[in-house]
């Protein structure tokens, strides 16, 4: 079988692979990259042995640091980091979820002061009966993680 190559080759830079393609314009979102200087590649819908379709983002001479890749792993807990140099891969990072989120997440309590005031929002990363759960720093108030409201 022919392998047919659907998005160029990166040079330098960063590939978010796997993404699931129903969350690939959130994952977008909160790596703020409509704000992006380099050169992305963003496809969709793509065939993936794995998952079926997903999406992939690749983006030119830019890292992510450490925390800006496990935002990732809320949205996208099984996508793949890879950082290239001169067209290798030359680390696959993995992705966990950080102990505390901030300012990606929306508090779904109407009278949390996170959406009275402007205050940062701040969450905390938990597990609760084999289930990932967020809880707002401020209100306290819980959500699973699939569940949860990006701004």
């Amino acid at each position: 079988m022919e392998k047919e190559l659907k998005v160029a080759a990166l040079r330098n830079g960063t590939v978010i692979d796997h993404i699931p393609a129903d969350k690939l314009y959130k994952v977008v979102s909160i790596l703020h990259l409509d704000n992006c200087e380099q050169q992305i590649t963003i496809g969709n819908n793509l065939d993936s042995a794995k998952v079926g379709k997903k999406g992939i983002i690749k983006i030119s001479d830019r890292a992510f640091a450490e925390d800006e890749t496990n935002k990732i792993a809320l949205i996208a807990p099984n996508a793949k980091i890879n950082i290239i140099r001169d067209y290798v891969v030359v680390e696959k990072r993995p992705l966990s979820l950080p102990s505390e989120i901030r300012e990606i997440i929306q508090c779904g309590n109407p009278n949390c002061i996170t959406n009275n005031q402007p205050v940062a929002t701040k969450f905390h990363v938990i597990m609760h009966d084999e289930e990932i759960m967020l809880k707002c720093h401020y209100c306290e108030r819980e959500v699973i993680r699939d569940k949860v409201k990006i701004k």
